[in-house]
């Protein structure tokens, strides 16, 4: 019966976040990238975070992968509870200073902002495994098409 218990308290407390969760439209979630200053940060395109993105979560922000370390990557860009967040029950270095109940929501901004912080990192995009397998070195024009937002050509300049 407790273990009925705890599970019942784990569902309680995850569904005000699955609530306010949001599958976004390939062209919607462009624009809310453009505006939040991803188009030309630290040289990645607006298609580089689309496809990021569709392959780890199709764009779902209540998607949740589970690790063989216990560990879970949560959100449309599956953030690690090893390293990015706080999940309340595997060791973190939550480097992003979050819970995960804010990653399920439609509210995008704070995954962005610790999106940014991992692409700052010395591994870029290259730390999510499906960007470096269908992202790299393609052609992502094909994801900004009918979107009215416009890949920034690359620059050496570092972008904050």
């Amino acid at each position: 019966m407790q273990a009925w218990d705890t599970m019942v308290v784990t569902l309680a407390m995850l569904m005000p976040g699955t609530v306010d969760a949001k599958i976004f439209e390939r062209c919607d979630l462009a624009m809310e990238l453009e505006e939040a200053g991803l188009n030309g940060f630290k040289g990645y395109t607006i298609g580089d975070w689309l496809c990021m993105a569709h392959y780890e979560s199709g764009f779902d922000t209540s998607f949740v992968d589970h690790n063989p370390d216990g560990s879970s990557a949560y959100g449309i860009f599956q953030l690690s509870s090893a390293w990015w967040w706080d999940n309340g029950v595997t060791p973190t270095q939550n480097l992003c200073h979050m819970e995960c109940h804010e990653l399920f929501n439609c509210h995008i901004l704070d995954d962005i902002m610790c999106a940014k912080q991992i692409v700052s990192s010395q591994n870029g995009m290259n730390t999510w495994d499906s960007w470096s397998q269908h992202c790299s070195g393609h052609d992502l024009s094909e994801w900004l098409k009918g979107c009215h937002v416009y890949a920034k050509p690359y620059t050496t300049e570092i972008n904050s």
